[in-house]
């Protein structure tokens, strides 16, 4: 190879080195400064103008964070039930071969994002009642569908050479799944609960509509009694959860997945 091939080479694996730099910084630290520069705009905002009585009972830190708190135990509750149903139902359906049995669970699984999420959440305190139960329930149903597709589909994914390979080797199924085929479906697995976690913070803001709490209020009342500033609040901050999430959700998703993936 000549001295300018080998520069060459040299020149390219740093352009690329450089690239990949930039990329992961920007992954890591782009979204949490998007986040804190939109909080900042809304806090000078809301500074910077006079707020009415309704407003003024509204947006303080006992109130929002109170609210904020609701939303979040509602998202990460949801979320965790989620996980606990649709991952190993998701393993299960791997190891069933049955178009008919894939179809019947789907067609269970899609029925709450078959239904408008507010629909959903009003059937269930119809037939049931109000509070915080009934809307995890609502959440539940809503975000189960893509975590069990995504676990299915990472698992149906995985080179059944390896799977063969291992099996060979002389490892029990339980080990197969545990240390080849589970690591290696990890990456789709996550993406799955990625966005089931968005799912939830979006509809938990319906929980409103039952005495469920949430940042669901501020926007609710906010636009009932045209009180913009009160809107845009619980507005912007719901977005800003959902932002976190998706970032830390990323953030697991790149720290679980096997090295060289």
């Amino acid at each position: 190879m000549t001295a300018q091939a080998t520069k060459d080479l040299a020149t390219s694996f740093g352009t690329a080195s450089n690239r990949k730099g930039k990329y992961f910084s920007f992954k890591r630290f782009g979204a949490p400064l998007v986040i804190a520069a939109a909080l900042l705009a809304l806090g000078l905002w809301i500074s910077s103008i006079s707020l009415d009585s309704i407003e003024v009972r509204t947006l303080n830190w006992d109130y929002l964070w109170d609210r904020t708190r609701e939303h979040l135990q509602l998202t990460v509750t949801a979320s965790a039930i989620v996980a606990a149903i649709a991952i190993p139902a998701g393993i299960g359906l791997s190891r069933v071969h049955s178009k008919a049995v894939h179809g019947i669970v789907f067609a269970i699984a899609n029925i709450g994002q078959a239904t408008p999420a507010i629909g959903l959440v009003i059937l269930l305190a119809i037939v049931w009642k109000l509070g915080f139960e009934v809307a995890l329930v609502g959440l539940v149903a809503y975000s189960i569908l893509p975590v069990l597709r995504n676990t299915l589909v990472g698992l149906e994914q995985v080179d059944r050479n390896l799977v063969e390979a291992a099996r060979g080797m002389g490892m029990r199924p339980a080990q197969v799944l545990a240390k080849i085929e589970l690591p290696l479906a990890i990456p789709v697995i996550v993406a799955g609960l990625r966005t089931a976690l968005v799912f939830c913070v979006g509809v938990a803001t319906v929980a409103t509509f039952i005495n469920a709490g949430g940042l669901g209020d501020m926007i609710v009342n906010g636009l009932k009694l045209q009180r913009w500033p009160v809107l845009i609040t619980g507005a912007v901050v719901v977005s800003c959860i959902a932002l976190t999430i998706d970032w830390l959700a990323g953030l697991a998703e790149d720290f679980l997945k096997p090295k060289g993936i």
